[in-house]
């Protein structure tokens, strides 16, 4: 069989969905080495997580002949794509980040689509007016042509059937997993060779992603300042305008020395990251999934997730959520990890077991029988 992808995500993007589509086209390829694996990019770009991918030797990469300027790139994208498709006799096309070519129809062949979250209608305050509009129609019209959806969670598949009136049986939940890099323990040798690349020379509580309104960092750093004056608090992630507010917060209480940020780090380095934390915080407001979650978990270290999104099925009941704005429970939450090293140790096990549903191995298998039902949807 013949897949496609679309593979911008894959090529550009270091975060959330170009993580996803490298792993799921990592894992496909090694799971199932009789088929073949084309990513199609609007571009040839460097990225040096795609190494190791591009040195299989059932997966292929195209790129449009004449990529001209981003607008044709971008048109390439929408519609100059279904061309290539069938001129490469593709068996299924998979949409990894949301989109279909507006004229997959033209294919006909079948299509998936993987739809990560439609937080820009849940939540349209943290976008813009005319990204929403974008994405809507985007996303929208892709539901209705794919033959079947993945969505990457139960809140995810719920909000897709609330928005766009899909039909339950045409959805699958897939459950994401993350880099096997995370799934070997980090040595103490590591674990101390990454605090000392980044600074971190203080017991320290680690959250990871982004720096936006919507993932809610200050609740950390707010939380920080009711913890003990020797635990520091290290964000990792890009900033954005957002994290000028925490700027002024840390300034405000004098925290300049308790709240480190670390703007770039380097993938490798992050499980040791995690697991030289006495926790992680992710209290994000509304996620698709929440891949930094179970990155923790699987490192050894314990999460603490906000309530009332994906952020629970994906830690599992063990670990503890909190209402998203509720100071006092994040705060006595870290303390019981600190105070009580056995219910630390008792959170982590129980984690690491409930993320093993999420290994590769179950990824792909399920990823495959998607692409099976959709060729029997197809006919």
């Amino acid at each position: 069989m013949i897949i496609g992808f679309d593979g911008k995500r894959a090529v550009e993007n270091n975060t959330g969905l170009g993580n996803y589509s490298r792993l799921l086209i990592e894992e496909l390829s090694e799971a199932y080495p009789d088929n073949r694996y084309l990513i199609y990019a609007p571009r040839y770009h460097y990225n040096p997580r795609m190494l190791k991918l591009m040195r299989r030797l059932n997966v292929d990469m195209k790129v449009p002949l004449d990529a001209g300027g981003a607008l044709s790139r971008s048109m390439w994208r929408s519609r100059g794509i279904t061309k290539s498709l069938i001129a490469d006799k593709i068996d299924l096309f998979h949409g990894l980040s949301g989109e279909l070519p507006l004229n997959i129809r033209e294919l006909r062949k079948p299509s998936v689509l993987t739809v990560h979250d439609l937080i820009f209608l849940r939540y349209p305050q943290y976008y813009h007016k005319i990204d929403r509009k974008l994405y809507d129609y985007k996303y929208r019209r892709s539901c209705l042509n794919a033959t079947r959806i993945i969505a990457i969670s139960e809140r995810t598949k719920a909000d897709i059937m609330e928005f766009y009136h899909v039909p339950e049986e045409k959805i699958d939940v897939i459950y994401q997993g993350c880099h096997r890099q995370f799934l070997t323990e980090p040595t103490p040798e590591d674990i101390d060779t990454a605090k000392a690349k980044y600074g971190i020379t203080r017991p320290y509580i680690i959250t990871v992603g982004t720096v936006e309104a919507r993932k809610n960092q200050m609740m950390a750093v707010r939380g920080i300042n009711g913890l003990p004056e020797e635990i520091q608090l290290v964000i990792v992630g890009r900033r954005t305008s957002y994290a000028d507010e925490l700027d002024r917060y840390i300034k405000a209480y004098n925290m300049k020395d308790r709240v480190k940020f670390i703007d770039k780090v380097d993938f490798a380095d992050l499980p040791a990251l995690y697991a030289g934390a006495l926790c992680s915080s992710y209290t994000s407001r509304y996620e698709g999934f929440g891949i930094p979650v179970i990155e923790s978990l699987n490192a050894g270290c314990p999460v603490i997730v906000a309530t009332d999104s994906c952020l629970e099925e994906a830690g599992g009941p063990a670990t503890p959520a909190v209402p998203p704005d509720d100071i006092s429970e994040w705060m006595s939450t870290v303390k019981e990890f600190i105070d009580y090293p056995a219910s630390r140790r008792s959170v982590v096990r129980q984690g690491r077991e409930y993320v093993k549903r999420f290994a590769g191995e179950n990824f792909a298998r399920n990823i495959m029988e998607t692409y099976q039902r959709a060729i029997d949807d197809f006919r």
